[in-house]
């Protein structure tokens, strides 16, 4: 079987994510191996509405680069949302974190390309109906173009309770009756 060496793990800073994050220190700190945290930060808050009529609002000379502070915040955010799990990461032999601007699907396997890595690990969101069947999701995507295998970690769901209504009956299986005393 194939060493995991290097491992990145993509974030959206959700709690959902922390599973995926614990999941890949525990199985970095197994095989002695480097993590990447890749966060692609929201580039629409790079954005900025510029016009002549609203130069009034700010001088042209002290107009900071939008990027560069979309890319500070996203890292205090990150710093914020690892915080936590420093003790986890103290175990792994090399942590880097990675903040990226653009499509989240490409950029998750642009980075795992270029750290060359052995797996990525992610923490899907469940979505259900019209919206999962019409866009899919980002692991979806990122599972079809990636260079390496990539691993889903959800959640377990609730497990229902089977009712043994009509369904028995029809395929014939048999009816698990109590012991009677």
């Amino acid at each position: 079987m194939k060493r995991i060496r290097k491992l990145v793990v993509p974030t959206d800073l959700s709690e959902n994510s922390r599973r995926g994050l614990l999941y890949a220190c525990s199985l970095g700190a197994e095989n002695k191996g480097d993590l990447t945290v890749l966060h692609v930060a929201n580039e629409f808050d790079a954005w900025e509405l510029y016009s002549d009529e609203f130069s009034f609002l700010e001088s042209t000379a002290r107009r900071a680069w939008p990027t560069d502070r979309a890319l500070a915040e996203a890292n205090l955010e990150l710093n914020r949302f690892l915080e936590p799990h420093l003790e986890a990461m103290k175990e792994l032999s090399c942590v880097t974190k990675r903040i990226v601007l653009g499509p989240i699907a490409e950029q998750i396997v642009t980075v795992a390309a270029e750290e060359r890595a052995d797996l990525v690990v992610m923490s899907p969101r469940r979505h259900r109906g019209l919206r999962r069947i019409l866009t899919g999701g980002i692991t979806d995507r990122v599972s079809r173009m990636s260079p390496c295998p990539v691993l889903s970690v959800t959640p377990p769901l609730p497990s229902r309770t089977w009712r043994g209504g009509l369904l028995p009956a029809f395929f014939g299986w048999p009816r698990q009756r109590t012991a009677t005393v």
